[in-house]
């Protein structure tokens, strides 16, 4: 087990939508993997459906409900984490939205949305998570960006909040690596997840079939299997990158 023994947060733990998403996936990847998890999620009872999904394999999890746009609704979730299992080791920060109209029509309030969720989130959760893996003797951080990081993304706030996703993680690996913590990012391409299901279109299928050389989307659980890579000691000598999960579609 890669993860034995160890505790691990997952930030955005629930899904958004019926099905399953990359931090659901994640969760309980690192559960079968031997991680102890924490589900936090802004809606608790997806939060607990996540763990309820893990208890049902024979791990173990609970759920905490954050919104972590709120510095202390960070601080918080740490602590839980804490008090409950006396210590942290992995932090995956999944909580993301992609609302907002394109281009130069974005409002002050879209852009101020998406922002927080995407970016001011991971910082505040780090704040809190980054001491208590010192205390822990090190750790890992894997954050979620996106490939909209690399292109021309019609929606101007997430591919910008997700290339300072990617920004972020590379100054959070400097800045910690003489502390033992690893920080690395996750950016998924065209995913067949549960927040993709509402603009599952004939256009993004024919996008798929035109830029993705594997000629399909990626799944939630392919996400959460290179979040796991990172998180573990497979990954021992890396820090400060971006693996890119997208079926070869930045190569076109």
């Amino acid at each position: 087990m890669r993860l034995k023994d160890k505790v691990a947060l997952v930030v955005g733990a629930g899904s958004s939508r019926p099905g399953m998403g990359n931090g659901k996936a994640t969760a309980m990847l690192f559960a079968r993997e031997g991680a102890r998890v924490v589900a936090s999620d802004k809606n608790l009872a997806a939060a607990e459906e996540t763990v309820r999904l893990i208890r049902g394999e024979g791990g173990e999890a609970i759920a905490v409900q954050a919104n972590v746009t709120i510095e202390a609704d960070a601080k918080r979730m740490v602590e839980t984490a804490v008090a409950k299992y006396g210590r942290l080791d992995v932090v995956f920060n999944n909580v993301g939205i992609g609302e907002g109209h394109p281009g130069l029509n974005v409002t002050e309030a879209e852009w101020d949305a998406v922002m927080g969720t995407n970016l001011k989130s991971i910082l505040f959760t780090c704040k809190y998570a980054v001491p208590e893996l010192i205390k822990a003797g090190g750790g890992t951080i894997v954050n979620n960006a996106s490939m909209a990081a690399y292109y021309s993304y019609p929606i101007y706030a997430y591919a910008v909040s997700k290339a300072g996703v990617i920004a972020l993680t590379r100054c959070l690996a400097a800045g910690f690596a003489r502390n033992n913590i690893r920080v690395n990012c996750v950016s998924p391409g065209l995913m067949d997840t549960s927040m993709a299901a509402g603009i599952q279109t004939d256009s993004r299928r024919r996008t798929v079939e035109e830029r993705v050389p594997l000629k399909r989307q990626g799944t939630a659980e392919e996400t959460a299997q290179t979040v796991l890579f990172l998180a573990s000691a497979e990954s021992s000598y890396i820090t400060g990158q971006t693996i890119i999960v997208d079926g070869g579609q930045i190569i076109r």
